[in-house]
């Protein structure tokens, strides 16, 4: 079911956007070279315990779960792009990293994804993130009452392919709310014009991921963390965003604290 919340329920959403937000940027600041997975779990959690927040993840346990995912934070690292699993792995120089974060806050969710490369970054590495960044931008931008779902999508996918990335729909974009995955679903690919009509009180998450040279997905033993099926390395960004009349309020926003 599509929920539409109101003025004031969106203005409640704001202390989650914001941790969300601050956290990310404190996690990406914090993290080098040598850092381990489990410390930025570690570190997840204590800033969680901290604000009086929630997390979302600990005990999700969705279809394609092996198990409840159990950790605070995804992250996933060079070839893994989506519900990575913290686990013992020391960062290396030029590892590309990405972290996925979604928690409660007085019932309300907030969820947002970044990429970045620890270390000496390739270019390629670089390329890969600024599309998703770029693609996120559009999709924002679509997220105007009087679009549709497929305008998003579409604006993604206008993106992502000229830059030259194929694009996988399995996994995308979702309402945001009272729970972190919610009705609508947002492909990353899409036709102009088509599928539910925006209307101000949506609260969606828009996360265009993509694989530098597949569209093709794998899941590790873990049962959760999924990798590109030929090795290339994969990038993702994310933010909560709540359509209204006067435009996207982008709920998890990161340039107030000085970073995009």
């Amino acid at each position: 079911m599509i929920e539409l919340r109101t003025p004031a329920e969106i203005e409640a959403m704001r202390p989650a956007g914001r941790f969300v937000a601050e956290t990310l940027a404190t996690l990406r600041d914090e993290t080098k070279v040598g850092t381990n997975l489990l410390a930025i779990d570690r570190r997840t959690r204590e800033l969680i315990r901290r604000a009086g927040a929630e997390s979302c993840y600990v005990d999700y346990h969705p279809s394609f779960g092996a198990s409840p995912f159990g950790k605070v934070i995804c992250t996933s690292v060079n070839d893994a792009v989506l519900h990575g699993l913290p686990h013992d792995y020391a960062l290396r120089d030029g590892d590309l990293v990405s972290l996925d974060l979604a928690v409660s806050i007085d019932g309300w969710v907030a969820d947002s994804a970044i990429s970045f490369v620890v270390g000496t970054p390739r270019e390629e590495d670089l390329a890969l993130i600024d599309t998703t960044e770029r693609a996120l931008a559009a999709a924002i931008k679509a997220a105007v009452v009087g679009n549709r779902i497929g305008d998003i999508s579409s604006a993604i996918a206008h993106v992502a392919h000229g830059a030259g990335y194929s694009i996988n729909t399995d996994f995308g974009g979702h309402g945001v709310g009272r729970v972190m995955h919610g009705d609508p679903h947002v492909a990353n690919d899409g036709k102009p014009g088509r599928g539910f009509p925006l209307r101000a009180g949506l609260v969606v998450a828009l996360e265009p991921w993509f694989l530098e040279t597949t569209d093709e997905l794998v899941t590790d033993p873990d049962g959760w963390t999924l990798r590109s099926a030929d090795g290339s390395r994969g990038a993702h960004s994310e933010h909560t965003v709540a359509i209204t009349e006067a435009g996207p309020i982008v709920l998890t926003d990161r340039s107030f604290l000085g970073v995009d």
